[in-house]
């Protein structure tokens, strides 16, 4: 029997967008931009050694007006045109197919797809197996009879199987679906209120689009039926846009396709003119210029082991500009900054370290031994020298980088570089644009694993990094990075700008991979500058409230110790878990002890907590002291050390790359946690005041997690409630327990609230038992009543485990992944708290999103209505700013707008979401 010829079309826009969003940018020596020509020339070449076709075609969109635009005329109207530095490299990476011998095809009026299903049926009448490479769903229509996909972003075939996971349905329903479905992307309308999941329900209920459409009148949800009814005639013009054309007019022949080397002189000319001497010099290596063999495989991100480095330190203003002028040839570079502390807004710049291309790096000294007053051996170990080493001088070496790192055609690159960004704020440098391969990691993998530098270059690279310690020491005897001995100094600090340069070139392709750019380049990246600026900016605290409360603090401590001593019959040590341990079961003979590992009781705040609800007294002063004792050392005290002498304001620093869901988290000091419920708590925020005539002004989202969990899990009722502006629990309380709305009872209205909120968490009927304190039966049955209720939560919450268990991640409304490394573990403990993380991950995070894009919009939204207003602080749901009293009115007008509609247009939620704003010469009188 006769093997199959098999033919391998190539969605050929797809890999341009790919390559483009890959890279940093990149010129040849005309100017002409390159990035997606190298990075569609890489993947293709990849693409040969992988599948070995006899037969390849490449094929490209001719235009963005087909005759699809004759049927809509908004058919997708709602795309951007490409961008600017895009367009010149269309032609060149046409002319990239030509130069290896592919051929290159397209045709006016039609879009690429068209002409891969009318090639797809021409090759199955003429018995050849096509496979179509590309991971764009709208050709998954075509897999079976000869035809499957080839998704070159996750490197997996797609079969009959494969589509039927991602639509519900075989091949031949894909196009009823997506007819209902429509498609925001393409600007096709669909059925309102009708997706993937819904779409395939009916498809396979119903037969086909037809019969359904046909059959409204038997649909039994009323909005439904109205729906398909009213926008039939939609669903049928949007049949038309999303089913493939294959009897494009074509003059070509599958025959023609067969695979050829490419000439050797063509594709040197090709690749010398534009300046790919990467690939150039690999090709050389393998000999495919000389014609002595086929196209290589394709060479993986240079990699150099420690073994191989060049690190070298540049101490001359002439060595210097002769990096910077390298820097300025390659268009990247990557960077970092060495200082005396990790305090961003209280270190000394010591020196900055470069690199360009893997294992060569430059370490450049500024400040090393001129803080000290015998400076000691500088040059190694063994030296001996008393004298400062030789450096280029700090002012002259600020006023040749400031250019570089604020020019907006080099990038540069670096691991966590908000802090080298706010570093050289310092010195007047506004570094930009730039990648962070921090973020880009955390966006792709955020919740598998740490994302320092030594946990990525062991993970990415299999490189041990040198450790601080290992040149700084430890301890008392641990030495500011300006007192490491220069040799040293310089290997260390190379290494951090090489090692960063080689996880970018391979972390930054897994954007486009795992289908997470658009979460990078518009929710992490532009971020990066907002933050400095509230970083800088921090926020003023009283010193003498919070001495005052600091002293008040420790005098109720006092009381509390004496009342607890008075209690246990004798003096102990109110702060020693191991000594209450002791008084509360051995000596009082309380139920409930339990001995660790170490022979101590476990006196944990759920613990005392349970001995509190039974009627303790002792538990709950030792409770209500362990509060005050935390905002005593956490707040009315670490914040008057933390004041910052230069500025006199406390400055927060936001972790970017902490919490799996994309929230923010503050530290050095922790401002997200401050306790909002106590008077204590409130009593702390009433430190941060306002400068004189400036007010502070909160502006936060009223309840949107649980105006998300109405959006994600399409509960009509609380949509309406939320769009009517209802008391959302009470109209909880009054469905789940049968009461009406008027003289509602407060304590039932508060039970509908723990609810409410405790849902979003995944909460156990034990869970919400404390909370209500009631009996976990009670409790399981108020939770079983509330989605009897609302039965689209649970079915949500089935969705989003059951996501998490098969791709092991569940993703946001605006596509960041959360992943859930725990959602398989066969201990049911870690496994339940798994599964919670699934079912809050995408409703927490789309509410981080949310917030981000705000924080990223607002700087012009003020700037723009020219209000002063500056933005100092976020937790969770709320923005802090610090306004004139006289702007205080407009300013929240416009960043109440802003945030209101900050998830447009990447997604509609139709849910209104509603920021409330309120002011004060304080943030607790603010908020």
């Amino acid at each position: 029997m006769t093997e199959k010829k098999t033919l391998y079309l190539v969605d050929g826009s797809g890999y341009i967008f790919r390559a483009f969003h890959a890279l940093p940018p990149m010129n040849r020596p005309d100017g002409t931009p390159t990035n997606a020509v190298f990075g569609f020339t890489k993947m293709l070449m990849q693409l040969v050694e992988q599948i070995e076709a006899d037969y390849l075609a490449v094929i490209f969109d001719a235009a963005k007006t087909t005759f699809r635009n004759e049927i809509y005329a908004d058919y997708k109207a709602n795309r951007d045109d490409p961008p600017e530095e895009l367009v010149p490299q269309f032609a060149l990476i046409r002319e990239a197919v030509r130069a290896f011998n592919v051929p290159c095809l397209e045709l006016e009026g039609y879009e690429a797809d068209d002409l891969i299903a009318t090639f797809a049926k021409k090759a199955t009448a003429e018995g050849f197996q096509t496979v179509v490479v590309s991971s764009d769903k709208d050709l998954m229509q075509l897999v079976g009879n000869g035809v499957s996909m080839l998704d070159p972003m996750k490197n997996r075939d797609i079969g009959p199987d494969e589509v039927f996971e991602k639509f519900g349905v075989g091949p031949d329903k894909v196009v009823d679906v997506q007819s209902l479905a429509g498609d925001s992307t393409d600007n096709v309308p669909g059925v309102p209120g009708i997706g993937i999941k819904t779409a395939a329900q009916l498809i396979n209920e119903y037969g086909d689009l037809d019969t359904l459409l046909a059959r409204a009148e038997e649909i039994k949800q009323p909005k439904r039926k109205q729906n398909l009814i009213e926008f039939a005639d939609q669903a049928r013009v949007s049949r038309e846009l999303v089913r493939l054309k294959d009897d494009v007019p074509i003059d070509d022949e599958v025959e023609s396709f067969q695979t050829v080397d490419p000439d050797p002189a063509t594709l040197r000319a090709f690749l010398e003119e534009n300046a790919f001497r990467q690939i150039v010099a690999k090709l050389e290596e393998l000999g495919a210029l000389d014609g002595t063999t086929g196209i290589p495989e394709r060479a993986e991100a240079p990699s150099a082991s420690a073994a191989d480095n060049k690190y070298t330190l540049v101490q001359t203003e002439k060595d210097l500009k002769a990096w910077i002028d390298r820097v300025m040839e390659r268009g990247y570079v990557a960077f970092d900054t060495e200082t005396t502390s990790l305090n961003a807004m209280s270190a000394n710049l010591v020196g900055v370290s470069l690199a360009i291309d893997a294992g060569e790096a430059c370490y450049v000294p500024l400040t090393h031994g001129k803080a000290a007053e015998k400076q000691g051996s500088l040059l190694g170990d063994g030296g001996g020298s008393e004298e400062i080493p030789e450096q280029v001088d700090f002012d002259t070496a600020i006023t040749l980088l400031k250019p570089m790192l604020e020019d907006p055609s080099i990038l540069k690159i670096g691991q966590n570089i908000k802090y080298d960004a706010l570093i050289l704020a310092h010195y007047s440098v506004q570094v930009g644009p730039v990648d962070d391969t921090m973020l880009i990691s955390y966006v792709c993998e955020g919740g598998l694993h740490g994302h320092g530098m030594d946990e990525l270059a062991q993970l990415h690279l299999g490189r041990e990094t040198i450790k601080y310690k290992d040149v700084a020491g430890v301890g008392k005897s641990q030495v500011t990075f300006d007192q490491v001995p220069l040799e040293k100094a310089g290997d260390y600090a190379a290494e951090d700008a090489d090692i960063t340069l080689q996880l970018w070139q391979r972390l930054k392709p897994m954007l486009s991979e795992s289908r997470v750019t658009t979460v990078y380049e518009t929710l992490e990246r532009p971020l990066i500058p907002v933050l400095v600026a509230m970083e800088r900016e921090g926020v003023k605290v009283d010193r003498m409230a919070l001495a005052a409360m600091s002293e008040d603090f420790g005098k109720r401590m006092a009381d509390l110790e004496k009342e607890a001593h008075d209690l246990a019959g004798r003096e102990f040590k109110v702060s020693s878990p191991k000594q209450l341990g002791e008084v509360l079961f051995d000596e009082m003979g309380l139920d409930g002890g339990k001995k660790g590992k170490t022979g101590a009781y476990a006196t944990g705040a759920e613990i005392l907590e349970q001995l509190a609800a039974q009627g303790h007294d002792l538990p709950a002063k030792v409770l209500d002291y362990r509060q005050l004792a935390k905002l005593k050392s956490t707040y009315a005290d670490a914040l008057v050390e933390a004041i910052n002498g230069k500025t006199g304001r406390v400055h927060t620093s936001f972790s970017m790359a902490a919490a799996s869901t994309g929230r923010l988290s503050s530290s050095d000091p922790n401002l997200q946690n401050i306790p909002i419920r106590t008077e204590e708590g409130r009593r702390i925020r009433e430190a941060f005041v306002a400068d004189k005539g400036n007010v502070l002004l909160s502006v936060d989202y009223s309840q949107i997690e649980l105006r998300l969990v109405a959006e994600i899990g399409g509960i009509d009722s609380l949509k309406n409630a939320f769009a009517e502006g209802t008391d959302i629990h009470a109209l909880t309380a009054s469905q789940v327990f049968g009461v009406p709305l008027e003289g509602m009872d407060p304590m039932t209205r508060r039970k509908a609230k723990a609810i409410n909120f405790g849902i979003i968490y995944g909460i156990s009927g034990y869970g919400l038992a404390r909370q209500l304190g009631c009996s976990p039966g009670e409790a399981k049955g108020y939770i079983d009543a509330y989605f009897e209720q609302y039965p689209g939560i649970k079915d949500y919450m089935d969705q989003a485990k059951k996501e998490a268990k098969s791709h092991g991640y569940v993703s946001t409304l605006f596509g960041r992944r959360c992943h859930v490394p725990g959602i398989t573990e066969k201990n049911p403990a870690r496994r339940g708290f798994a599964e919670r993380q699934a079912i809050n991950a995408p409703i927490q995070g789309t509410a981080a999103d949310i917030i981000k894009r705000a924080m990223i919009r607002l700087p012009d939204a003020l700037d723009k209505a020219k209000s002063p207003a500056r933005m100092l602080l976020q937790v969770h749901d709320e923005l802090l700013f610090e306004v004139p009293q006289e702007a205080v009115e407009d300013s929240a007008s416009v960043i109440r707008d802003v945030m209101e509609n900050a998830a447009k247009p990447a997604v509609e939620i139709t849910v209104p979401l509603v920021a409330e704003a309120g002011q004060g010469s304080n943030w607790a009188k603010a908020h």
